[in-house]
């Protein structure tokens, strides 16, 4: 979207791949915020954006790579699912459950220290986001012609 040609370097995960990056080895990286949330407030790796469609309030200073790149949003998300002969009412415990601790101010407000914004969901809603998110990223792999190595 940005015309922006970058060179992919692979590693095993983003645990090696943090010593290249804060070393200047390599130069940028999208990894999930939570993670490098420490090492930006303490100076040791500087956000150039984030990839929501909007800032973070944890981050009120970095923008949003849509304020450059109008229409981009790559925001990352973390989802509970189970094996799918799981019964029903197993499922419906587990969605209370993780809703319950997802309405506790305290729980709400370590999450937001992390830069986490929670949204509670249904099973059936969460599948229908997961859908729809399938179909958007194998838009833009198709689009762009992305192979697997």
């Amino acid at each position: 979207m940005a015309g922006v040609d970058l060179v992919a370097v692979h590693y095993r995960g983003v645990g090696p791949a943090l010593p290249d990056l804060m070393s200047g080895r390599v130069d940028v990286m999208f990894d999930l915020l939570f993670r490098r949330l420490v090492f930006i407030k303490a100076g040791k790796l500087r956000a150039l954006g984030v990839t929501t469609t909007t800032r973070r309030d944890v981050l009120p200073d970095v923008p949003s790579i849509a304020e450059s790149v109008p229409g981009y949003e790559g925001d990352d998300w973390t989802g509970i699912s189970t094996a799918a002969n799981t019964p029903p009412e197993v499922i419906a415990i587990l969605n209370r459950q993780v809703n319950a601790a997802l309405a506790d101010p305290a729980f709400n407000a370590r999450l937001a220290e992390l830069g986490v914004e929670p949204f509670p969901s249904s099973p059936a809603a969460f599948g229908k986001f997961i859908g729809e998110y399938t179909e958007k990223w194998g838009k833009v792999i198709r689009a762009a012609n992305i192979k697997t190595q």
